[in-house]
């Protein structure tokens, strides 16, 4: 695959954004300095998890949130911590940073 997502300078800290690349839906969060990239999609209604474009992470902007249920994930793993899908975690994605920018592999 290799896509090109975006440069990492371009994502506040902590902040996140969508993207849709080849059919599919996902994200990238940058917390603490580091990048993270989950598919976008609730392991409980298989829906999409943001409120508003480009929102996954809750209002303290320490975990990310499904906008349906109000399922909490930790950004650094994607296990879902409270809500109704607890124990299940997002998939995350493969990635490289290569010239500051986010690659999907």
């Amino acid at each position: 695959m290799n896509d090109f997502l975006c440069r990492v300078d371009e994502l506040e800290d902590p902040g996140s954004k969508g993207f849709s690349i080849n059919d599919m839906d996902l994200f990238v969060v940058k917390y603490d300095a580091q990048i993270y990239v989950y598919k976008n999609y609730c392991p409980h209604l298989g829906v999409n998890l943001e409120w508003q474009e480009d929102q996954f992470l809750d209002s303290d902007k320490s975990l990310i949130q499904c906008s349906t249920h109000g399922a909490l994930f930790l950004i650094n793993n994607g296990n879902c911590v409270a809500g109704p899908c607890a124990g299940e975690k997002l998939k995350s994605l493969p990635f490289v940073i290569r010239d500051g920018g986010i690659h999907l592999l």
